[in-house]
């Protein structure tokens, strides 16, 4: 883990994204969950498929670092952001929460308790990171906890994406519907009793 602010006190600059993701969440864990699907879903638009490893590791990190907001940055009344930023093949993952006087530990989590029913959160985060870190939140009071994951670029993303090739029953079944006359077949239609409105 790194602290993202150096000695001189200046943050380091950052080249422009990609591909950039934004938005705030309630702090519950509801607000966790789909900020973790949100995630998900934009990494599969970006051409990192749900099953791939690219988008399962990141939405695993997702998963911890917004439950940790949830959990240990919580303050009433305030919500958490998550920033996802592609830049030179590298994907960043940014939770930043407005609790400053809860930071994570600056060395490595240490293991937790084996009976210990929760504090794995970080250890999975470190593991499956290139690098994470801990930096002050700009502007106000709080910290954004960032997790790294490179990636091997692969040109346009959207480029490696290719359409299922049709099957013979999928020809069929899009035929027949096509023909159908029976109105009442449908399922928008069977309110009706099979009667057109």
């Amino acid at each position: 883990m790194k602290s993202e602010t150096p000695l001189n006190g200046h943050l380091p600059q950052h080249p422009a994204p990609e591909r950039e993701f934004a938005m705030r969440f309630t702090s519950t864990s509801r607000g966790a969950r789909l900020a973790r699907r949100l995630v998900s879903h934009r990494l599969d638009d970006w051409g990192h498929p749900y099953t791939t490893p690219v988008n399962e590791t990141l939405t695993l990190i997702t998963s911890e670092l917004t439950a940790n907001a949830v959990r240990h940055g919580y303050v009433p009344g305030r919500d958490f952001h998550v920033q996802l930023v592609l830049t030179e093949g590298t994907f960043r993952i940014e939770v930043t929460d407005t609790r400053a006087e809860k930071q994570p530990p600056v060395a490595s989590p240490s293991a937790t308790d084996s009976l210990s029913e929760s504090g794995r959160g970080l250890l999975l985060v470190a593991a499956l990171a290139d690098d994470w870190g801990v930096s002050p939140r700009k502007a106000a009071p709080g910290k954004t906890v960032w997790a790294e994951l490179r990636v091997q670029h692969q040109g346009h993303p959207l480029e490696h994406r290719v359409a299922p090739e049709p099957t013979d029953v999928d020809l069929l079944l899009a035929t027949a519907s096509l023909l159908r006359d029976d109105f009442g077949s449908r399922p928008q239609d069977a309110s009706h009793g099979g009667r057109r409105p």
